[in-house]
């Protein structure tokens, strides 16, 4: 089964074309960077994946998220664990009183809390403390956000979408705001759940792009410059050419890393 299926498709905002002539597969088991600098579209991407925008009917195009071309957008998420910088930034700022188990549990709802009007079966309350005990995370179970590193409430709503076992997890620049021992946390759990699910990375760091990701989508000029294999576009030439200025990227270990030019 596919998990992203998508020919031919514009995107944009009024007049504005935002994504231009997307084509791009991405297959269940496959782990992909979705790579470029800022502004390049790639937060409309997350948002075409979400189903938040839609294609532009001026052309034949083919979108397929999951193997269907419809499906209910609540549903859809379930399968997608989605992790953006702005559910972050809301459960910080409005759930800043739950505790880790309960941003884990509000999951099986998908609400920013736990309400006395939600009933949890005895399978849902046990699922919330096995996903926290995968993930190495059990010791924030009663911790409160308010209390928490930025890391330590980026790996809780992990959790909280792993309630759901996707077949996918989306990650839009999850280091965002995490210091280096965070930031090398975080990429270790993203490599024990690539076990379990696809890991599609958005970013512009070179340097989440963990061993177990081999396919590489560029991002430039609001359209996939290149894709394919990691070792084929990881190249000093194709990221020279989407970041607009001259870089020279090394390898070792399949980890790559950009050196300084002097």
């Amino acid at each position: 089964m596919n998990i992203i299926d998508f020919e031919n498709i514009n995107v944009g905002y009024d007049e504005k074309i935002v994504l231009k002539d997307i084509t791009l597969k991405i297959k269940e088991k496959e782990h992909w960077a979705i790579l470029g600098a800022n502004g390049s579209g790639k937060s409309t991407l997350m948002k075409l994946i979400q189903s938040e925008i839609h294609p532009r009917r001026t052309s034949k195009f083919k979108k397929e998220i999951l193997g269907k071309s419809t499906y209910s957008v609540f549903e859809l998420r379930k399968s997608l664990g989605i992790i953006t910088n702005d559910l972050h930034n809301y459960f910080a700022r409005e759930g800043s009183f739950l505790t880790g188990y309960k941003v884990v549990l509000s999951g099986h709802y998908s609400s920013i809390g736990v309400y006395t009007f939600q009933d949890f079966s005895q399978e849902q309350l046990n699922k919330a403390k096995e996903v926290m005990d995968f993930l190495e995370i059990e010791h924030l179970k009663d911790k409160k956000v308010n209390e928490m590193s930025t890391g330590e409430l980026r790996k809780c709503i992990v959790a909280r979408a792993l309630i759901h076992s996707p077949k996918a997890f989306i990650l839009d620049e999850p280091t965002v705001g995490l210091d280096i021992k965070a930031q090398i946390n975080f990429i270790k759990m993203l490599k024990k759940l690539s076990q379990e699910a696809s890991i599609i990375l958005v970013t512009h760091h070179l340097e989440e792009i963990f061993e177990e990701i081999d396919n590489i989508a560029l991002i430039h000029n609001n359209t996939i410059y290149k894709q394919g294999k990691k070792e084929e576009l990881l190249t000093s030439k194709n990221l020279s050419s989407i970041f607009d200025t001259e870089i020279h990227v090394n390898e070792k270990n399949s980890r790559y890393f950009i050196e300084e030019i002097l």
